[in-house]
């Protein structure tokens, strides 16, 4: 008696090979959307996360937790701190949210990003726009999530004796946006950066030449050249905290008290969960 053979299991690369073609023929005959922010998702799914989910998932080994307190639907302002030289956490964290939610964080970057030719327009076409409250309670308003770094520079230019201290949250505006259109503010912790690439330097001169809040030195960079841009395997863990809902305070969104209190509650809250991972992660390229 003839055994049938049992039907073939489609190679891997032949699925990514085909996925590949099909987004080629999408760009090419321009079936795609671009939103009014410049946001385009085809572009992000099919050339931008697959480019950084081996960093993600291979090179810092991430960990998440905590992802059931990020809302299914609905608008939330993820508020994180921020670090590393780079801002590659920030990236990281988009990276997170879409692998672990299906959903997109939109990204609120400073002016400097929007500056710089061929940044700008890879930040714009990956979900990112300019941090300023009209947008920002927009966005909320017609239920995306909406990333918030509130250290700013302050944070990612910080030196690596700094590591893993929270520096001021400025004003508190990311309290006023989330206060006015009534979404909870989601405090998120990330460890792993600050070792990506440790700032053990800085030359004032040299930034103020370039228009740069700072030019790092770090142990690879620039000694290494173009090398030293690689960032350190660190081993990373991201943790999503419970969300503070707004609702029940948004007419609130003007006084200074309940901003400065609200503001507090949230660095007090990401600062304390930093502690927690690092005492889970003892070495840091483990």
């Amino acid at each position: 008696m003839t055994e049938v053979p049992e039907p073939r299991k489609p190679d891997v690369w032949d699925e990514r090979v085909a996925g590949f073609l099909s987004a080629v023929r999408q760009r090419l005959t321009g079936d795609y959307e671009v939103d009014e922010f410049g946001f385009d998702k085809h572009l992000t799914d099919n050339v931008f996360l697959p480019a950084l989910k081996p960093l993600y998932k291979t090179w810092f080994r991430t960990e998440v937790t905590g992802v059931e307190n990020l809302p299914t639907e609905g608008g939330a302002l993820v508020v994180a701190n921020h670090s590393g030289t780079v801002a590659i956490d920030a990236v990281m964290l988009a990276v997170a949210v879409r692998e672990e939610t299906e959903r997109y964080l939109r990204l609120l970057g400073a002016d400097l990003v929007f500056r710089m030719p061929g940044l700008s327009e890879l930040a714009r076409k990956s979900g990112a726009t300019l941090a300023c409250a009209p947008d920002a309670e927009r966005l909320m308003r017609t239920g995306h999530l909406i990333g918030v770094f509130p250290e700013g520079f302050k944070g990612v230019g910080k030196p690596f004796s700094e590591r893993y201290r929270l520096q001021r949250f400025g004003r508190g505006g990311f309290v006023s946006a989330a206060l006015r259109t009534g979404v909870p503010i989601i405090p998120v912790s990330i460890v792993g950066a600050e070792e990506a690439y440790p700032m053990i330097g800085n030359v004032p001169s040299l930034a103020r030449l370039l228009g740069l809040p700072y030019f790092p030195i770090t142990p690879t960079f620039p000694w290494l050249g173009p090398l030293g841009l690689v960032p350190l395997p660190s081993k990373w863990l991201i943790e999503f905290g419970k969300p503070i809902e707004t609702a029940s305070i948004e007419g609130d969104a003007d006084d200074p008290m309940v901003i400065f209190n609200l503001a507090d509650q949230v660095r007090e809250t990401i600062q304390q969960t930093l502690y927690e991972l690092l005492e889970r992660r003892p070495d840091p390229f483990s």
